[in-house]
């Protein structure tokens, strides 16, 4: 018996067209069978279609994420999560109350906020109070950063003598003694330590993350690491066991890992690996067409690379030439090698930039790789482009690189305005997250929430966008007011340009025959103040005509 749905009184948003009043959308199976007057599609409907009267609601495409960490999200939530509590004893406490509950050898988890503790840098001492009898090891919201208590730094060996690696710097005191923060590389001095959470850990970590993702309206998503990071492993195969046991609901797509060790040396390996992985990976019905590469790390721990020294520097940030303004992760000849490369072999460029130094050289890669390879088919984007430099943004158009945008971060929050602000500057403070300047160079934008780093909520992310502002708060001081951009552009940013970007074609948009990804919302916001975007919610989630996701829809 066929069964579909029939949404109805309520706006169409197609992905990137408000439709006119009156429209409906008839689903039969997993597909889109007919956008047009809802009189006309009413008409004769069999019984077994579920009518949905969407009460002026709105209704989308599916969103797609472009840059997101499922697993891992999944994985930490079910660990000690920190995400929520606010403010050093809230922290302390969940920890203590995880750390009383848990029987592990070791306690992880993370999601801990730099703006919580006194410049960013949690200590060892303070962990010690809450976990003493067990190692602990707790990354930062942002993933490039750690809090280890005593006795994993004593596990790791790690001593006032233990030199910061080339790609990451130990947090000190005065007398050159680790206080118990690791920024990027220096992490993995902990995590070779760490036991690696098992199978069932990473299948239910999926399977936590998807259900949550859903909940948002997220029907699709980019992960942007699949390869050894941060102490987990490539995580391809719980989802290729998700599609084998139908339990993989979501169209999710994958970035393969260019390791920062990467040499001129071992680029045709690297290549030729991922060209296998790829081939594999489709026929297991998870395509990863994408080559993830962070060029830099981020402002806050004065990782991102600048072009210019930070204004505040730390004492010591190891393996770059000039030692104020950041990391470049691997050498610009590297860089543009393995672009020229990846391009070649048809894989689209995911590049990590947020300083303006990273930016620049991030363009001047897929520049190098277009000028050796002509134009190709390849989808780049750059992905948060948290500063870019004013020469910089026309390229971006003139390349045809997407500005893959986490757009919740273009506001005045704590750790914009008490560690980052101050280490940039007036001018390049002004030059952060220039959505609208991107636009109107021509670039494609595409958005994604880089969650666990942040929420996965798409509404939050086009608050932002629109407001310059965090959600719940309208009279605080925008961040680049002159770069904030439409409800709409947002919207088809999020839909059409993220489903673009991830290869997606059949998802980002409803017309006849497309996959039935789509969402009821609990408000149409192109009736509310800007103000209020935030406050959209998933009443019902559809992901190939299936319902994956429902709160409440009125039905008759």
């Amino acid at each position: 018996m066929e069964t579909g749905w029939f949404f109805h009184s309520g706006r169409i948003f197609d992905g990137t067209t408000l439709l006119p009043e009156g429209t409906g959308v008839l689903v039969r199976d997993s597909r889109v069978a007919a956008v047009g007057p809802e009189t006309e599609l009413d008409a004769g409907l069999e019984e077994t279609i579920r009518r949905i009267d969407l009460g002026g609601n709105l209704l989308t495409p599916g969103f797609s994420d472009a840059h997101v960490h499922t697993i891992m999200g999944g994985v930490e939530s079910l660990v000690c999560d920190l995400t929520i509590p606010e403010g050093i004893d809230d922290v302390l406490a969940t920890i203590s109350a995880y750390a009383s509950a848990s029987t592990t050898e070791w306690i992880t988890g993370g999601g801990w906020s730099m703006s919580d503790f006194p410049g960013g840098t949690p200590t060892a001492e303070m962990l010690d109070s809450v976990t003493s009898d067990r190692p602990a090891y707790l990354i930062n919201r942002d993933h490039h950063g750690a809090w280890v208590n005593s006795r994993a730094l004593e596990i790791a060996g790690i001593t006032a003598s233990t030199p910061d690696p080339s790609d990451g710097r130990i947090e000190r005191d005065a007398a050159g003694n680790p206080t118990g923060t690791l920024h990027e590389g220096a992490m993995d001095l902990v995590t070779v330590h760490v036991p690696v959470p098992d199978d069932a850990a990473f299948t239910a970590g999926l399977l936590a993350g998807q259900a949550y993702m859903h909940s948002f309206g997220v029907t699709g998503w980019q992960e942007a690491i699949l390869g050894e990071y941060a102490g987990y492993p490539d995580v391809t195969e719980y989802y290729h066991a998700a599609a084998a046991n139908g339990t993989l609901t979501a169209h999710a797509v994958g970035a393969l890992w260019v390791p920062r060790t990467t040499t001129l040396e071992n680029i045709d390996e690297l290549v030729a690996d991922f060209i296998g992985r790829r081939t594999a990976n489709a026929a297991a019905g998870f395509p990863t067409n994408s080559a993830k590469i962070m060029v830099d790390g981020v402002a806050e721990n004065q990782t991102a690379a600048l072009l210019e020294p930070y204004l505040r520097t730390c004492t010591c940030t190891p393996g770059d030439p000039d030692p104020g303004t950041g990391l470049a992760y691997l050498p610009v000849e590297v860089l543009n090698a393995v672009a020229v490369a990846l391009d070649s072999a048809g894989f689209d460029l995911h590049l990590h930039v947020i300083g303006d130094r990273a930016a620049r050289i991030g363009l001047d890669a897929i520049e190098a790789a277009s000028n050796a390879n002509g134009v190709t088919a390849g989808r780049h984007h750059l992905a948060h482009l948290q500063i870019i430099h004013p020469d910089d943004l026309a390229r971006f158009g003139a390349l045809g690189v997407t500005a893959n945008a986490q757009a919740l971060w273009a506001c005045n929050e704590p750790q914009m305005t008490e560690l980052t602000l101050p280490i940039l500057g007036e001018e390049r403070s002004g030059w952060q997250y220039p959505f609208r300047s991107l636009i109107d160079s021509g670039a494609p934008l595409a958005m994604g929430s880089d969650w666990a780093v942040s929420t996965p909520d798409p509404w939050h992310a086009i608050h932002v966008a629109v407001n310059r502002r965090a959600p719940g708060e309208p009279d605080s001081e925008p961040l680049v007011a002159s770069e904030a951009i439409t409800m709409l552009e947002a919207l088809t940013a999020y839909t059409h340009g993220s489903a673009w970007i991830n290869r997606d074609e059949e998802a980002g948009s409803i017309r006849t025959g497309s996959r039935a990804d789509l969402v009821a919302w609990n408000a149409n916001p192109f009736d509310l103040h800007d103000s209020e975007l935030y406050q959209v919610g998933a009443a019902l989630v559809l992901a190939s005509g299936s319902p994956v996701h429902e709160i409440a829809a009125a039905s008759h």
